[in-house]
């Protein structure tokens, strides 16, 4: 028998041929777009609950804290000066939590 014979068999069952794809896909679906998804959500629930009085930090990095909420604006009062400056909604990125006082 020639060694070219048995280096061309093929497949038995082509679900062999697309297993690692589909197994890859899982991988990609459980490790990547399932948390991304999780956190979006938490994110909107976020910024669905901001409320006057909540401290916040911006996507910029200012910490101030929410006087009013208007539709897709909130108003921050900024300290030292307490300054009042208007944002996008989506632009908060976090709600900060107190420091205990020591």
């Amino acid at each position: 028998m020639p060694a070219a014979f048995l280096l061309q068999q093929t497949p038995a069952n082509s679900i062999a041929l697309f297993a690692p794809y589909l197994l890859i896909g899982v991988v990609f679906y459980f490790l990547l777009y399932m948390p991304m998804q999780r956190q979006k959500k938490r994110q909107q629930e976020m910024l669905n609950n901001l409320k006057s009085g909540d401290n916040v930090v911006t996507s910029g990095g200012i910490t101030g804290t929410v006087v009013a909420v208007n539709g897709d604006t909130i108003v921050l009062r900024v300290k030292p000066d307490n300054l009042k400056l208007e944002f996008a909604r989506s632009s908060v990125s976090s709600v900060a939590v107190p420091e205990a006082s020591k």
